[in-house]
């Protein structure tokens, strides 16, 4: 066989993710939000009604009603957030449980009770890929501190990812990049405090815990850094995923969280790089059979770590941010590679690619993301810093 060449460089993108800022009490945001991606929340639902038809044999009348035994522990810990939910589909035109299971889409896809209503697997579906990463002290040489990630998902739902800023004083304002209908999933916040996640798998034990989209926006709604630890170690998540936590003051803190407990990591000489397998250690409540569900992470986690090293010859935030593009783009084990590309040899409802590609410099406030594979798109910068407003905390 023939030795796998390097992928050719493809055309560059002009495509840019559409922005969306919302303000005023939570029905009032939701409403705004749910107005403004009418036409992507209802992609995404045409995407995943296909998606979960396919690798489940579930309806989306079965996902969405199921996605109703979140109602109460979100009512419970977060009922704001509820009530912004509810906003979001009556602007949308669509269901409250059809917002839930946007969502909770990552829980429905490891939700063992599914079985109960007849749904079969072929296999366990992978955890959502991404590699995240801080640098600032001896990593950073222009002296700011840099956090990021590529977001890795469904090809499927590349049209139906929104930069959205979030006004909700007295809670800090926030940047985030999520699909539309979701309330949180990464992003950055006027307190100089970035939030990058990863899916890591594993199936624990069935009690109900939080979608993810509600943990990670707790967490980006607090104002200091002991704060968003706190959320992290004192919710139960439905099931596991990474934090990685970078404050503007130079400090950052990786969490594996799990509903069975969590590890942590603290950077090296200033580089902290994260993805989809367990790096702080293999909770016992799986440890006996683990096996890493992204095996490319394997391969992504050192080759950002290599790449990234280059920040610390850099002279200035634009050398940085051609640097860390640079890095995000690496090929090594394309098309699963950090720079993700769909695989030809998969049916397309499962091609994966990198979404985005994010660069937050907490330092100066600026943030900017790549609609799609950082390989050949240029960075957009976000019309807002996040350091910005009335109610964004003063640098």
């Amino acid at each position: 066989m023939a030795p796998r060449t390097a992928p050719a460089a493809p055309e560059r993108s002009e495509r840019t993710l559409p922005v969306i800022e919302i303000s005023g009490t939570p029905v009032e945001r939701g409403h705004q939000y749910g107005e403004a991606v009418r036409p992507q929340l209802h992609a995404a639902l045409a995407y995943y009604e296909e998606a979960f038809g396919q690798s489940s044999g579930l309806t989306w009348s079965q996902v969405a009603t199921r996605a109703a035994r979140w109602t109460e522990p979100v009512r419970d810990y977060a009922p704001h957030l509820l009530e912004e939910m509810r906003g979001i589909a009556e602007g949308a035109g669509v269901d409250l449980t059809d917002i839930l299971a946007l969502n909770a889409r990552g829980e429905v896809i490891y939700d063992r009770s599914f079985a109960d209503m007849g749904a079969t697997k072929e296999k366990e579906e992978p955890a959502e890929g991404c590699t995240s990463f801080a640098a600032y002290g001896e990593a950073s040489g222009d002296g700011h501190v840099w956090a990021g990630q590529n977001w890795d998902w469904r090809a499927g739902v590349a049209d139906t990812v929104v930069m959205l800023r979030v006004v909700q004083p007295p809670h800090p304002t926030l940047i985030m990049q999520v699909e539309a209908g979701q309330i949180g999933r990464q992003g950055a916040n006027s307190a100089g405090i970035a939030l990058n996640a990863n899916g890591l798998g594993g199936r624990f034990d069935d009690a109900i815990g939080l979608p993810q989209t509600v943990v990670r926006r707790s967490v980006l709604d607090q104002h200091s850094i002991t704060d968003a630890l706190e959320v992290l170690c004192r919710t139960r998540a439905h099931i596991a995923s990474n934090a990685l936590l970078t404050c503007r003051e130079g400090f950052a803190v990786d969490l594996e969280t799990t509903p069975a407990g969590h590890g942590w990591m603290y950077p090296t000489d200033g580089l902290l790089v994260h993805g989809n397998h367990y790096q702080a250690g293999i909770p016992a409540a799986i440890a006996a059979d683990y096996r890493p569900m992204s095996s490319d992470s394997l391969v992504r986690v050192p080759r950002a770590e290599q790449g990234l090293g280059a920040l610390r010859s850099s002279t200035g935030a634009d050398e940085s941010r051609k640097l860390i593009k640079q890095a995000m783009s690496d090929h090594l084990g394309h098309p699963e590679s950090l720079c993700t590309h769909p695989d030809p040899r998969k049916p397309e409802i499962k091609h994966w690619m990198t979404l985005v590609s994010s660069c937050v410099d907490l330092t100066s406030g600026d943030y900017h993301v790549t609609a799609g594979t950082p390989c050949d798109r240029d960075y957009q910068h976000m019309p807002w810093n996040l350091y910005d407003g009335p109610y964004g905390d003063n640098r």
